[in-house]
């Protein structure tokens, strides 16, 4: 068994900072910059409005936007609780949305990858109730997709912000 004095907990921050870690929220860290400075594409369709609403809420609406962030959504459902009557009564909705991030001011692409994630619901019950778990299921993982692109982007910050 361990036990930690105040030692340990006094030498921590140096042993942090002597790799290299800083705060990314941190006055003067390397997201600080970045609300309201980045300007997701225009979405064509829910899903792309329910990324783009996520990424706003974390990142913040663009005012003076110095980068743009384009991006492709796919979806893929896939039937994953079958009755004996080869019913399917459960989905997997899995998504992907690759992204990059473009300089304004140089057109360079500073940042970009994949992300991935999945989501389920239910099928069982009238139409009307599949269609709405549908249409949840991919809200939520909308927002699952655009956190993983926000934590992306401020894991990186700096180094390209």
């Amino acid at each position: 068994m361990s036990s930690y004095n105040r030692r340990t907990f006094l030498l921590m921050p140096l042993a942090l900072g002597a790799c290299g870690f800083s705060p990314v929220y941190a006055p003067g860290g390397p997201a600080a910059g970045l609300q309201g400075a980045i300007r997701a594409a225009d979405p064509v369709d829910k899903n792309g409005f329910d990324l783009v609403e996520r990424l706003e809420e974390r990142l913040g609406r663009p005012e003076a936007p110095r980068f743009d962030l384009t991006y492709a959504i796919k979806l893929d459902p896939i039937g994953v609780g079958i009755t004996p009557e080869n019913s399917i009564t459960r989905f997997h909705l899995t998504g992907s949305v690759e992204w990059s991030l473009i300089s304004r001011d140089t057109g360079a692409r500073l940042t970009g990858g994949k992300v991935e994630n999945f989501t389920s619901y239910s099928a069982s019950g009238s139409t009307i109730a599949g269609l709405a778990a549908e249409e949840d299921a991919a809200f939520r993982l909308m927002r699952i997709l655009a956190d993983q692109i926000v934590t992306r982007l401020l894991a990186s910050s700096g180094t390209w912000a």
